[in-house]
């Protein structure tokens, strides 16, 4: 099956393009059975999981797909390289959250990266993007960076940190301007200087299990101009 052509949207005040690919991979029940015997751990970089390595191959098909599609959406037509992917499972109780991981948050910060996320599950919830509403920002780049940040520690020093829970909706020191349904097999990409998160519902299971479990693929890739 072929992946179907790209659907742009334009999301926030920043019409920042989000592109979804459905039927992105040829085969995702092979997919899936290949997690479901990888081995799994604890995750880094603030994810609230488990994540394990790709098949060999999951790229090599699919990267002529993602090259047309991020110059279509985001009009950069370089050389796409994978700086880091996997398959990645939210399983982390709310209540045992970090701080960190109970707001919005950004992957990188230059034009050139982009971030892929593969839902191979279904029954499960998409991926939010937010508006710091004191700055107004819907993206962090290094020109907002300090500023960003310097806004936000001193609202969460003065309010106090958000109580453990995934972010759900709009919240004091942010507003969710646009919801990406998850479906079986869909690919989103977006830059990674949009303030996201998982759009994981208040009360929700997470198993660690990839057959019952919410199972991606996240990948961080860098294209070139």
């Amino acid at each position: 099956m072929a992946t179907a052509p790209p659907r742009i949207a334009a999301i926030g005040d920043e019409a920042q393009p989000l592109c979804m690919l459905d039927d992105f991979a040829p085969d995702p029940g092979a997919l899936r059975d290949f997690a479901a015997a990888a081995a799994f751990e604890a995750a880094l970089h603030h994810y609230p999981g488990v994540r394990a390595a790709l098949p060999e191959g999951y790229f090599a098909a699919r990267l002529p797909a993602i090259a047309a599609a991020v110059a279509q959406a985001f009009g950069r037509s370089g050389p796409v390289e994978v700086i880091d992917a996997s398959f990645s499972i939210v399983c982390t109780p709310a209540e045992a959250l970090s701080m960190p991981q109970r707001l919005p948050h950004v992957d990188a910060f230059t034009p050139d990266r982009i971030a892929l996320v593969h839902y191979l599950s279904a029954d499960h919830d998409g991926t939010a993007f937010f508006r710091h509403r004191s700055t107004g920002f819907e993206t962090v780049d290094e020109a907002r960076r300090d500023l960003y940040f310097r806004q936000l520690d001193t609202e969460l020093r003065y309010a106090g940190p958000p109580a453990p829970g995934y972010v759900a909706g709009d919240t004091v020191q942010f507003e969710c301007i646009h919801v990406a349904e998850a479906r079986f097999n869909r690919a989103l990409l977006y830059r990674s200087s949009n303030l996201h998160s998982g759009a994981i519902s208040p009360g929700a299971a997470l198993p660690a299990n990839p057959r019952d479990g919410r199972l991606t693929v996240t990948a961080f890739l860098s294209v070139g101009a």
